[in-house]
């Protein structure tokens, strides 16, 4: 049984409307902590879409409300015109098939006492229907060569891995459901510099080979500038400016993003991709 929500041509892979999610106050004095207000935006079939701000902006809190790891207190996300935040247990966990997401830490999000195979071929236990049992070792290998690993790792665990290897098998892992959105919540910024290039090579070269769409969210200015096509820039819960990613840099409007951008230039890395 094929549990996709069937997308029309004219209508955005992902649309966000209203979203909101808030915390408890501190003290029994202080109100709710707002860490989503009222955010919008649309994501089209290959497209990236940069979060950029501070930490405590919000940013990761606005990713795992997404695919609800934490529930929405109002707004809606459409996944092919279906409200994700609507559905029962069982058919968000189907549909989240289709919306993969890659963490900033790989060590903690790969169980240490499981090899490569194990934990790419995890996900085909929770949706059995994707690969048959008998494809799963090519199936392995073949998502591995993706992200530009050997094979032999398929026998590896996390701890014989550098930093940037356990980052692409995380990356491997997300890709085995066959998705359409990843939300890649900072997912380079554990790594030294010369690694950042390796991973985010292979997440271009992914994009461009399978069409992903993906949500990228991000401290890092100049990395932003190098991967998205439009960037949401996001403080103190809100967007307070989106557009195209050259527009945003060349003639941005709101004056947190001016200081992000004066910021980003006086601590540059200098990562570069190409």
């Amino acid at each position: 049984m094929n549990n996709h929500i069937k997308i029309a041509a004219t209508s955005p892979l992902l649309e966000v409307r209203n979203l909101r999610k808030s915390f408890g106050g501190r003290r029994r004095d202080s109100g709710p902590i707002v860490a989503v207000d009222d955010i919008s935006f649309t994501l089209e079939p290959g497209e990236c879409l940069a979060v950029v701000g501070e930490s405590g902006s919000g940013k990761s809190t606005l990713a795992r409300t997404l695919l609800r790891l934490v529930e929405a207190d109002s707004g809606a996300v459409l996944y092919g015109g279906r409200d994700l935040l609507t559905l029962s247990h069982a058919d968000m966990q189907r549909q989240r098939r289709f919306l993969q997401m890659v963490f900033q830490d790989p060590y903690a999000s790969l169980h240490p006492r499981r090899t490569v195979a194990e934990l790419i071929s995890e996900p085909w236990e929770i949706h059995p229907g994707v690969v048959a049992k008998a494809e799963r070792k090519d199936r392995i290998e073949a998502l591995l060569a993706e992200v530009n690993l050997p094979k032999h790792f398929y026998s590896y665990y996390p701890n014989q891995m550098s930093g940037g290897q356990r980052q692409r098998v995380a990356i491997a892992r997300a890709l085995a459901l066959e998705p359409k959105i990843l939300i890649l919540d900072e997912p380079v910024s554990a790594l030294d510099v010369s690694v950042q290039a390796q991973v985010i090579k292979v997440l271009m070269a992914l994009q461009e080979r399978r069409g992903l769409a993906y949500i990228f969210i991000s401290h890092d200015l100049p990395l932003v500038r190098l991967v998205a096509h439009k960037i949401a820039v996001m403080h103190r819960g809100s967007f307070v400016e989106t557009g195209p990613t050259e527009t945003v840099f060349e003639n941005p409007t709101h004056e947190y993003t001016r200081s992000l951008l004066a910021s980003s230039l006086s601590t540059s890395k200098g990562v570069d991709a190409h």
